[in-house]
This record gives structure tokens, sequence and C-alpha cells, in this order.
């Protein structure tokens, strides 16, 4: 089992992936980018009161991260 709360991508990506077993799917992120990247949402400020707000922001960091490698994954499938 990896870390209560991720410190790095990869541990976050297996966390979400292989843990929680949750594909991370371009409809998937986009909708966490908006939810976080919206500072007024409800569900932001719970984030950010529970987490901090620099991990909010890691994990917009790294949501950017993962729909970038689904892109250039699928810009490579022929």
């Amino acid at each position: 089992m990896s870390a209560v709360i991720p410190e790095t991508y990869t541990e976050w990506f297996h966390c979400i992936a292989h843990e929680c077993g949750i594909p991370l799917t371009r409809q998937f992120i986009d909708m966490r980018l908006i939810i976080l990247c919206e500072i007024k949402h409800d569900e932001t400020k719970r984030f950010i009161r529970h987490y901090g707000e620099a991990h909010r922001l890691r994990i917009v960091s790294w949501l950017q991260q993962a729909r970038a490698a689904l892109h250039q994954n699928n810009a490579r499938q022929p």
C-alpha cells in the first residue's frame, strides 16, 4: 500500500489507478481539473481544508501530467 497522502506523481498514479481502481480517463481527469481549479467550488474548499493548498496544486499538476501522458499515448496509436 502507498503512503496515505501521495508525495510524488508515481505514488499518486499508483494510488488512483491501482489501489483505488479508478481509470484515469480524459473525462475523469478533466472533471477533477474543473473542480480543483475552481477555488470557490465547495468540493475544492473541503479539499484545501483537509489537505492544504500546496497539495491541491500538486494534484492539479499531476492531473495535468496524466492528461498530457494520455494525449501522448493516444497520438502514438495508429
